[in-house]
C-alpha cells in the first residue's frame, strides 16, 4: 500500500503525462500510470503500440479503467463501442476526459460501477478486459480510500466475481481477459478458477523491471472449463464358448492431449 499512498500524496504528481506517444490527463485520486510500469505492460500485452497496429473491431469493455488509457486505445485501434467502468468516480470522469482529448468520445462511454453491477443485464461485449488489483490483501482488510481499490483485493473477492461473471458478459466467440502479475497469488487464482468452473489460459506474458524486481505480467483468457463426460459403463461380456476363436486385443482409449503452454516474452 506504500506505493498507493505515495502516488496519491506526491506534491509533484503530474496532471498530464505521456505514454506510448500520446498525452493523457491524470486526475487526483486516480491510479497513476507514471508511478507503475503495469499500465505500459498492459498496452504491450494488448498490442496497443505506437505506429501501425492490427486494426480492431467490435465492442470492448474495460473494467477498472483508471485514466481510461486502455479503453481509449481500444477505440483508437478501431473498436466501435467501448465502455469504461470503475468503482472510483474520479476514474470515470478521468476516462471521459481522455476520450474527449483523443477525439473518441462518440465511441467511448464511462460509467461508475463495481465490476458489472451497473451494466444492463443483456449487455455483452466482444472483449471484456480487467487489469486487476492483483495484490492479495487479508479478507478483512478495510480500504482507507477509494484509491487503494486499484492496488489490492481483500481475499480475492473481486477476482472470484470476475472469473465467474466475465465469461457471461461476452458475445458468442468473444473473449474475457484478465491482466495479472506474479506479484499476485497465481496459485490462489487457479484455485478460485477450479472452484468456479473456469479455465485460465496465458495468452502472452512479459517481464518488466520495476525497481530491483523483475516482474512478470500476464494476459490471461478466462473461459468456462470443459464439462467432463460421465463415465461409460462397460457392457456385460458373456463367456465365450470354448470352441470360439480368441478375441483380438482392443485398442486402448487415448489420453487427453495436454495443452501447450504459451511461451512468455521477456523485455528489459
Amino acid at each position: 500500500m506504500e506505493r498507493s499512498r505515495e502516488a496519491a500524496a506526491d506534491g509533484e504528481r503530474p496532471g498530464v503525462f505521456t505514454m506510448r506517444g500520446r498525452d493523457w490527463t491524470l486526475l487526483p485520486e486516480v491510479f497513476a500510470p507514471p508511478y507503475s510500469a503495469s499500465t505500459d505492460a498492459a498496452m504491450e500485452l494488448l498490442g496497443f503500440v505506437e505506429g501501425p497496429q492490427v486494426p480492431r473491431q467490435g465492442s470492448f469493455l474495460e473494467v477498472g479503467c483508471g485514466t481510461g488509457i486502455i479503453a481509449v486505445s481500444a477505440a483508437l485501434a478501431g473498436c466501435d463501442r467501448v465502455l469504461a467502468t470503475d468503482i472510483n468516480e474520479h476514474a470515470v470522469e478521468n476516462a471521459a476526459l481522455n476520450a474527449q482529448r483523443h477525439g473518441v468520445a462518440g465511441r467511448v462511454s464511462s460509467r461508475h460501477s463495481d465490476l458489472f453491477d451497473a451494466l444492463d443485464p443483456d449487455q455483452r461485449f466482444d472483449t471484456v478486459y480487467w487489469h486487476s488489483n492483483f495484490v492479495l490483501a487479508p479478507a478483512d482488510y478495510a480500504y482507507e480510500s477509494v484509491h487503494e481499490c486499484a492496488y489490492v483485493d481483500p481475499g480475492y473477492a473481486a477476482h472470484r466475481r470476475y472469473l465467474i461473471e466475465a465469461p457471461l458478459r461476452t458475445t458468442p466467440g468473444g473473449s474475457a481477459l484478465l491482466h495479472f502479475s506474479d506479484r499476485g497469488d497465481l496459485a490462489g487464482l487457479h484455485a478460485i478458477a477450479d472452484e468456479s468452473g473456469r479455465e485460465l489460459d496465458v495468452l502472452s506474458s512479459i517481464r518488466i523491471r520495476e525497481g530491483r524486481e523483475l516482474v512478470e505480467h500476464m494476459l490471461i483468457e478466462v473461459s468456462a472449463a470443459p464439462v467432463s463426460a460421465p463415465p461409460v459403463s462397460a457392457a456385460p461380456v458373456s463367456a465365450a464358448p470354448v470352441s470360439a476363436a480368441p478375441a483380438g486385443l482392443g485398442a486402448g482409449l487415448p489420453g487427453a492431449r495436454p495443452r501447450a503452454a504459451a511461451a512468455p516474452r521477456t523485455t528489459g
